[in-house]
């Protein structure tokens, strides 16, 4: 009920433009950073929520910060807009990895990356960063995002309802889902716009979408008890297909989403996985 009631409160809150920090390079940047400072499962899905989450308000703040200049008279919006763009290109290796790191102080297993380790893979990369420096880099972060960085992350919803199914009877591999659920939760999120623009075009039955319907299907792509709930979904058909239909039907009675919803978007994460339209 709180992961349901957390959900629901992100998808109001929900800016227009979310999203655009989670593309593939950035999300397999930070899930091989992740992987090298031997950081749990979890964390590498919270570094890059911190990450989408802080980008996203940064901009937003930048953006109001060169309109009121404009405003006052300063120099015109276009170059003023092109020297934060920069500002913000320049540091972005310094805020994935002020992001990984506190995930990684999230972690339950607490596999702390330290101000040492992430200044040597700095310099590996050429970058001349100071302790102070990346210090101030975290602390940007936090103030950014007014220190509420400890969020539910879909690999949570994941966890919380197989323990769900599992408690009320529902029949399934447990242990050999779960690991399929992560490596079908890092598939969605190395291949998201593919499968969100396949179930955009499922549920409206229109193969080009209006501006206006991809504006109002970010909700879809952002509720991460949908991407949950279609991740174990998935992840039955692949490993026990005889038990799908009950998985379905629990989860249903569960989260209270349809189960045309878990069906539509599997098939999209299935029609990804091997590529093909069938």
């Amino acid at each position: 009920m709180h992961l349901a009631a957390e959900n629901e409160r992100c998808l109001r809150e929900l800016p227009g433009h979310g999203g655009h920090f989670r593309e593939p390079r950035i999300v397999e940047f930070i899930f091989l950073l992740s992987e090298k400072w031997h950081l749990d499962q979890s964390a590498k899905y919270q570094a890059v929520e911190l990450l989408e989450r802080f980008m996203t308000k940064q901009v937003e703040q930048m953006w109001e910060s060169c309109s009121e200049s404009v405003k006052g008279g300063a120099q015109g919006q276009g170059s003023s807009w092109s020297s934060v763009r920069e500002q913000i290109v320049s540091t972005s290796v310094l805020r994935v990895v002020s992001c990984v790191q506190l995930a990684s102080k999230l972690s339950l297993h607490y596999t702390r990356v330290t101000s040492d380790t992430a200044l040597k893979f700095l310099q590996s990369l050429k970058y001349s960063y100071t302790k102070q420096e990346l210090l101030e880099s975290e602390l940007a972060v936090l103030n950014t995002l007014h220190f509420h960085i400890n969020i539910s992350t879909p690999l949570a919803y994941v966890e919380l309802l197989l323990e769900v199914l599992g408690h009320n009877g529902c029949l399934f591999p447990a242990k050999p889902l779960h690991q399929v659920c992560v490596q079908l939760l890092d598939f969605c999120y190395l291949t998201r716009e593919t499968i969100y623009n396949t179930l955009l075009k499922i549920t409206i039955d229109n193969s080009t979408p209006s501006e206006l319907q991809v504006a109002k299907f970010l909700t879809v792509k952002e509720d991460f008890m949908l991407l949950a709930v279609g991740t174990i979904s998935t992840g039955v058909f692949i490993l026990s297909p005889g038990h799908w239909e009950q998985v379905v039907e629990h989860l249903t009675c569960i989260t209270g989403i349809t189960p045309p919803s878990i069906l539509e978007l599997s098939y999209a994460v299935l029609r990804a996985l091997v590529g093909s339209t069938t």
